[in-house]
């Protein structure tokens, strides 16, 4: 009985230990992946830091969320070269639905010729030189009625940092012509894997027939690239680093829990990503304005609809 007794004590102990064993090397874990995490964290802050690029606080005013599982995402990009103010190069309007992982991007042209509130009409990009994020804002609001929740503003050199950081090992896109012109780098036809700033070549570009809306179109397929990379697993590492330089290379009204309620859903993957130019195929002319230059007059009822009906359930 005592023996019987002894043996089950033994394998309680050993159990124990066992056990014991398993929450310390879980513990261990956790303290490597924490410390690696925060140290990345911290070096992608000092890489943004250390850049010189300092960043403008913002008067912004989102739109209330219609649907609590809609964000809609205004995406500025600008080539800042010491001004106090630039017009904005891109501008995306990204639609993500959070139940089901779609995301729908809508490129405006720069060139749209806008009504801007308090002002003549002027190009569409002019209006975040006069009045920055809100004055765009409220000129894309009132002209095609679409709700914007939030934004997100980035430099070009800022760009190519960020795409370093995540994708290190590059990008993969179709290069559609050899281009060079005007971008800083010299790209050849076909399927390559480009780094931040070729990348960012590859979006500039606009010396062919397409012009600006061979631009706006390359813009939208490097950022479906660089999601399809961010998302791979290789590349999950590279996270820690990537928000820590995000705070300083990005302007954005999303707080940093904003920001991680927005990524852990999309780690989940499958995204599908549909794209939209505004002004759509046959719904523009060219015109000249004086105090504007040349200018897209569009069919503002056509391609008001033709928003509507993209955005179907994202709106």
């Amino acid at each position: 009985m005592d023996e019987k007794r002894h043996t089950h004590v033994r394998k309680k102990k050993r159990k124990l230990r066992k056990g014991r064993a398993f929450f310390i090397i879980v513990l261990l874990l956790a303290v490597i992946v924490g410390a690696y995490s925060y140290t990345q964290y911290k070096a992608g802050e000092k890489l943004a830091s250390s850049t010189g690029i300092s960043k403008k606080t913002e008067q912004f005013n989102g739109d209330p969320q219609s649907k609590s599982n809609i964000e809609n995402i205004l995406l500025l990009g600008i080539d800042t070269r010491g001004e106090a103010r630039s017009r904005t190069d891109s501008m995306i309007l990204v639609s993500w639905n959070k139940d089901t992982n779609d995301v729908k991007m809508v490129s405006f042209m720069r060139d749209i010729y806008a009504n801007i509130p308090g002002y003549q009409s002027y190009k569409l990009n002019t209006a975040y030189y006069l009045g920055g994020v809100q004055l765009l804002k409220d000129t894309l609001k009132n002209t095609f009625g679409v709700e914007i929740n939030h934004y997100a503003l980035i430099d070009f050199k800022s760009f190519e940092s960020l795409v370093d950081i995540v994708a290190p090992n590059g990008v993969k896109v179709y290069v559609d012509h050899d281009m060079s012109k005007n971008i800083g780098v010299s790209l050849k036809k076909g399927e390559q894997r480009l780094n931040g700033k070729e990348l960012l070549g590859f979006s500039r570009f606009r010396h062919d027939n397409l012009g600006d809306f061979g631009r706006v179109d390359r813009q939208q397929k490097a950022l479906e690239a660089l999601k399809k990379e961010a998302l791979s697993p290789k590349n999950y590492k590279n996270y820690p680093k990537l928000l820590g330089a995000v705070k300083g290379y990005v302007e954005t009204d999303i707080t940093n829990q904003e920001e991680l309620s927005f990524i852990l859903p999309l780690l989940k993957g499958n995204i599908k990503m549909q794209r939209l130019t505004i002004p759509v195929e046959h719904s523009y002319n060219f015109g000249y304005y004086p105090q504007a230059g040349s200018v897209l007059e569009i069919n503002l009822q056509q391609n008001k609809q033709a928003l509507d009906n993209f955005l179907g359930s994202n709106k």
